[in-house]
């Protein structure tokens, strides 16, 4: 996948910075992905296809003042939405200290102003309101609308990266939307439709 030529083919508008960011960020996760085992995405193709599974929501979502992403692992998509976001303020929410470490590089050594990284898992954080919530590969639906409770107000938006099971996790009393990539569902739930 040419990534920078499918994201200007869909149309979705990035800082000057973002592929420059998205190069460091390769370099440094193959490193330490050898060394660590950050994520199970060992070749370029792979990352590339989680890059745009991360910033595709672009084409969609509104603007929002911050995000916060549950278990972001080694980056996706809390940290690549930071880079496609500067004016939002992104919480990287990882509780493994391998990845937070490497969250908390990558920070620096790109020198994002944007991003705070809390190394905890998301039920001992302090009460905080977001305007969007997003987590991939964490746990099922429900118990993200556990998890984000306490997090979110009548204003908040949920965006959960999802595979197909996204049809058996969804509560049908719930306002939602399915937005389906080629690889990807994103589940979308506006906050006072909890």
């Amino acid at each position: 996948m040419d990534l920078k030529a499918t994201l200007t083919q869909d149309n979705i508008i990035l800082p000057d910075n973002f592929f420059h960011n998205i190069q460091k960020y390769k370099e440094h996760l193959f490193k330490w992905n050898k060394i660590h085992n950050l994520t199970g995405a060992k070749n370029e193709k792979t990352i590339n296809e989680f890059i745009y599974d991360a910033v595709f929501p672009l084409s969609f979502l509104p603007k929002t003042k911050n995000l916060m992403d549950i278990g972001t692992g080694a980056g996706f998509p809390g940290m690549i939405l930071a880079f496609a976001l500067p004016d939002t303020e992104v919480t990287l929410v990882e509780p493994l200290a391998k990845r937070a470490s490497f969250l908390q590089f990558i920070k620096a050594d790109l020198k994002l102003q944007n991003v705070t990284v809390v190394k905890k898992r998301v039920e001992d954080m302090p009460v905080q309101i977001f305007e969007l919530i997003t987590s991939r590969a964490v746990t099922d639906t429900d118990m993200l609308l556990k998890l984000s409770k306490n997090f979110r107000d009548e204003n908040s938006k949920l965006l959960f990266y999802k595979g197909e099971k996204v049809y058996d996790e969804v509560n049908k009393n719930t306002q939602h939307q399915i937005i389906k990539t080629k690889n990807r569902h994103y589940l979308l739930i506006e906050g006072n439709e909890l």
